[in-house]
């Protein structure tokens, strides 16, 4: 069964739609998903398209099917930077908490992505401290 980024993206290698491990592939109880350890993208740019575009899809817009994915674009949610920095290190409903498999400055980075870009403007950042202090 392919991952939804790979369903997006299938000219695309495995290999760069997900995480390389970092962690010998120890995981943890929440299963493959967790085990596949560390991403390896350096920016938040790179998370979001091999990633989080998978199932918010590429310009943030969100979609149904097999579940319900949120829209991100242009979501008065992402105001709060709190918001959006919880749910990537914590998950919510049907969302993984993809933030164990980021250091703190790439769940920094694609926060901040997220905030500015897919017709978002919210300027203030949130830093790796931040994301450190939420873990």
């Amino acid at each position: 069964m392919a991952s939804p980024a790979l369903a997006q993206r299938p000219d695309a290698a495995p290999s760069t739609l997900i995480a390389k491990p970092t962690d010998g592939g120890k995981g943890d109880a929440d299963g493959a998903f967790i085990s596949l350890g560390k991403f390896s993208e350096p920016t938040g740019e790179l998370i979001y398209k091999r990633v989080c575009a998978g199932c918010h899809m590429p310009q943030g817009q969100g979609a149904q099917g097999a579940g319900k994915y949120p829209a991100l674009a242009k979501n008065s949610n992402l105001a709060t930077s709190l918001y959006p920095l919880s749910i990537v290190l914590h998950g919510k409903h049907g969302m993984p908490a993809v933030g164990r498999m980021m250091s703190d400055q790439q769940v920094a980075d694609v926060v901040n992505y997220i905030r500015s870009n897919l017709g978002n403007k919210y300027k203030d950042k949130v830093t790796a401290a931040d994301a450190k202090a939420a873990r």
